[in-house]
């Protein structure tokens, strides 16, 4: 009879509980999906209305991260309340955890503060080519604590904000113009005017090279072991560098050789002996 009375008891509260709390549960879980969608489509409409405004778009997926974790934060707060708990009791053990947590995760505010550095000073922006941290390639999104670029092989590279808020960086988009630097070498006895009048004629002929902030330059810069080294320095719009690069080293390749103007390179003899 005990283990009867016992068991009806149990029973008897299981039910006091589920029909207690039942109702706030299945409350708080419609609630949780219901507010999960409805944040989703927020962002999703900021995300649209960011695109229409023309908002800086550097700002965008920090702005689009920031409001979703705060809505998320009270959708949750909210549940919780629904479930009975008692928000001043919670808020509580939230302070002290929060106290906690941030203790354990201060890089990650670190990072934080340099995300919201980054975006006020703004050092760079989306699609600029950076090179910071040992890494280098185009911005690609900045986000709350990481900034992600993309390299030219299409790597992905994921940076902390708050190094990179802090230490040395170079911006190759920051300028619209870029000096492209050469150096040719022509061997010993090879006549080094007709070598400058080659260089020349090829940059005039460039349409891409201007003469803004500077007129091209060429000049000996060194008297090497076995080359007389020419040093070449024109201006082009920044989306144009490597295409002067490369298409230049080519020409003053195949016209050295049409012209007789030697390029020296490193040679080894081998003597064999008997």
């Amino acid at each position: 009879m005990d283990n009867i009375e016992n068991i009806q008891n149990l029973s008897k509260q299981i039910y006091d509980i589920v029909l207690e709390y039942g109702p706030k549960l299945i409350g708080a879980i419609i609630t949780l999906i219901i507010g999960m969608w409805m944040i989703s489509v927020i962002r999703n409409a900021l995300k649209k209305r960011f695109e229409k405004r023309n908002v800086d778009p550097s700002l965008r997926g920090f702005l689009n991260s920031m409001i979703g974790i705060g809505l998320k934060v009270m959708l949750w707060v909210s549940v919780i309340g629904m479930m009975g708990v008692q928000m001043t009791s919670f808020v509580a053990i939230l302070g002290a955890a929060g106290l906690a947590v941030g203790m354990a995760l201060s890089g990650t505010l670190q990072n934080f503060a340099g995300g919201v550095m980054i975006l006020a000073f703004k050092p760079f922006k989306v699609g600029d080519y950076i090179d910071a941290q040992g890494h280098a390639g185009s911005v690609h999104e900045i986000q709350i604590f990481n900034t992600i670029l993309k390299t030219p092989d299409n790597k992905t590279i994921i940076i902390p904000n708050g190094g990179l808020s802090t230490g040395s960086m170079v911006n190759f988009s920051a300028e619209a113009k870029r000096r492209v630097d050469f150096t040719f070498g022509i061997a010993y006895g090879d006549d080094v005017d007709k070598a400058k009048e080659v260089l020349l004629k090829l940059i005039k002929d460039d349409s891409r090279i201007v003469n803004d902030p500077a007129e091209p330059f060429v000049a000996v810069s060194e008297l090497a072991d076995s080359s007389v080294n020419l040093v070449v320095r024109v201006w082009a719009e920044a989306a144009n560098y490597w295409g002067i690069y490369f298409d230049l080293n080519e020409k003053v390749y195949k016209t050295f050789a049409k012209e007789g103007i030697n390029i020296p390179f490193p040679q080894m003899d081998v003597h064999i002996q008997k």
